[in-house]
């Protein structure tokens, strides 16, 4: 594991410290399948069934470091699939940039999305594993996120890790103003910067492929 960070960080594409405790703390070996955790290290993409894949590790670096996730945030982690991504996400929002655990009423929270009721499954089994569940730094809902998150709640963060062809309306509702969604759409990974209630900014990072966001 440390060999993968160290590739990262030279690479350029892990910078922060809150990130790159993130991945020194999640152990990317206990997400993937049984049959394929010899490769857990490897920076490439690992399939989780379903058609779907656990993220190159250079890719969730990426995407996180664009997010740009604070301590005691809230955050909508659209589709959940192994559930690594959230267990980075939720150890950045229950810890300190330093790495230190923050006290219980500074929690933040991450709220996982993922449509396959299987994938859902494993991926709460996962993250069982740490504890994040249990306290109630996680939660865990099956369900389709092209309509956002059920109610009237707002986040501060919002990340995809499927390609839709656009960025769905609740999603750009449902992120606070002054907070950033950070999703793939076709072939390239967009940024969108909430300025004011309708305005955002938005920056495009091209040459990537996602496997699809399912919408049904």
């Amino acid at each position: 594991m440390k060999q993968l960070i160290d590739h990262l960080v030279v690479s350029g594409v892990l910078k922060s410290r809150s990130i790159i405790n993130a991945f020194q703390c999640i152990d990317r070996a206990d997400f993937v399948p049984d049959e394929f955790r010899d490769s857990a290290y490897v920076d490439e993409p690992l399939p989780i069934g379903f058609g779907q894949t656990i993220s190159q590790p250079w890719t969730v670096a990426f995407m996180l470091e664009l997010l740009a996730p604070e301590p005691g945030e809230c955050i909508l982690d659209v589709g959940l699939g192994s559930g690594w991504q959230t267990a980075l996400l939720a150890y950045i929002v229950s810890h300190s940039r330093e790495g230190t655990e923050l006290p219980e009423n500074r929690y933040g929270q991450v709220i996982g999305i993922e449509v396959i009721p299987e994938l859902a499954r494993r991926g709460r089994e996962n993250l069982f594993k740490y504890n994040f569940i249990k306290r109630g730094i996680v939660e865990i809902h099956c369900l389709n996120a092209v309509k956002g998150y059920p109610g009237v709640r707002k986040f501060d963060r919002i990340i995809a890790a499927a390609s839709a062809t656009e960025v769905p309306d609740a999603w750009k509702s449902q992120v606070k103003i002054g907070g950033r969604i950070v999703a793939p759409i076709d072939s390239h990974i967009v940024v969108m910067k909430k300025e004011n209630q309708k305005d955002f900014t938005t920056e495009r990072h091209e040459g990537f492929a996602f496997v699809p966001f399912v919408e049904k």
